[in-house]
């Protein structure tokens, strides 16, 4: 398997979330079946830098192993005793349900198992929020964060499926201290093209901005990832917006578009990001053995940051 590259400085963007995550102190994090050096390495560091406070949810024989081989320290760290990985995430849950974790991380089990476990039908996690995810980019090349949204979970999004995406992206700019985030919908195209039906929902998108169904945010689109990221192009284009040039969040019309641009980011943008999983009652970070460790880190300050604000109750799903 490739790994991610190990992105290189500077990062200010980054930096400065990072400094900011620290002065909240320490969150309580639930890591899920942690028994793959990675997962365990990126916990303890992130930590060390004082993001979170982990919480140890697996088989603890075989955790400590993984440790020692590692020269890794667990010393006064909770290990909570869970024999396989369907059994850590559903007692990770049960441990978030009861509010003594404020957010879980995923180890070295699979997504699925992770994500079945929080959204489930008996999950206390659920709410009426679709969940996605959000990656978070310090792009050398672009002035500001950037959100992308969604390149991980949902594969191709209907309309309202959609909205929860764009609401869920929304509440994080808003816990970053974002008051009216800019929202470019993507397409291939900047006009409505009944042959792409990607045009036709971002047209829907931003009438239901104008019409309070989606609140909080500023939409345009469809726009195409040219015209959305650089104003020179919107102008050439004769596109006349209040978001293009400027979006703080792009909305991918599917997860094979997000993914490519994801990765395109990273490998060729040379971008550092982070990630979440929202949309249940406390943030999700789902690493992948591909990520960098920066990026497993740069993920807990993202969550330590932002989990306050996005503790939602059962009551406040839209």
């Amino acid at each position: 398997m490739m790994l991610m590259p190990q992105p290189t400085g500077p990062y200010p963007k980054l930096d400065a979330l990072t400094e900011a995550a620290q002065s909240r102190g320490h969150l309580p994090v639930g890591v899920v079946y942690p028994c793959e050096k990675g997962a365990l390495e990126a916990a303890l560091e992130a930590q060390e830098q004082g993001f979170i406070e982990p919480v140890l949810v697996g088989p603890a024989a075989l955790i400590r192993t993984v440790a020692a081989e590692a020269d890794m320290d667990l010393s006064g760290l909770q290990i909570v005793e869970a024999a396989d990985p369907h059994t850590a995430a559903r007692r990770a849950v049960e441990l978030a349900a009861k509010g003594e974790i404020g957010a879980l991380m995923k180890g070295s089990l699979h997504t699925d198992e992770m994500l079945s476990a929080i959204v489930g039908r008996e999950s206390p996690l659920r709410t009426g929020r679709r969940t996605s995810h959000v990656f978070w980019f310090d792009c050398p090349a672009y002035r500001k964060p950037l959100m992308l949204t969604d390149a991980v979970v949902n594969i191709a999004p209907n309309l309202m499926e959609k909205v929860d995406i764009i609401r869920n992206a929304v509440d994080l700019a808003h816990g970053l201290g974002v008051s009216n985030p800019k929202v470019a919908i993507l397409a291939a195209v900047e006009t409505v093209n009944p042959s792409l039906p990607s045009t036709i929902d971002a047209a829907a998108l931003c009438k239901m901005a104008e019409r309070g169904q989606i609140t909080g945010a500023t939409l345009d689109g469809p726009l195409g990832f040219d015209n959305a990221v650089s104003l020179a192009s919107a102008n050439t284009k004769g596109i006349v917006s209040q978001v293009a040039g400027e979006p703080d969040i792009l909305v991918v019309p599917n997860l094979d578009a997000g993914n490519c641009l994801y990765k395109s980011l990273v490998y060729l943008g040379g971008a550092a990001c982070a990630g979440l999983v929202l949309g249940a009652r406390i943030p999700v970070i789902l690493t992948s053995r591909a990520d960098s460790k920066q990026a497993r880190i740069a993920s807990c300050a993202l969550a330590a940051l932002t989990a306050e604000h996005l503790a939602y109750q059962p009551s406040a799903a839209s």
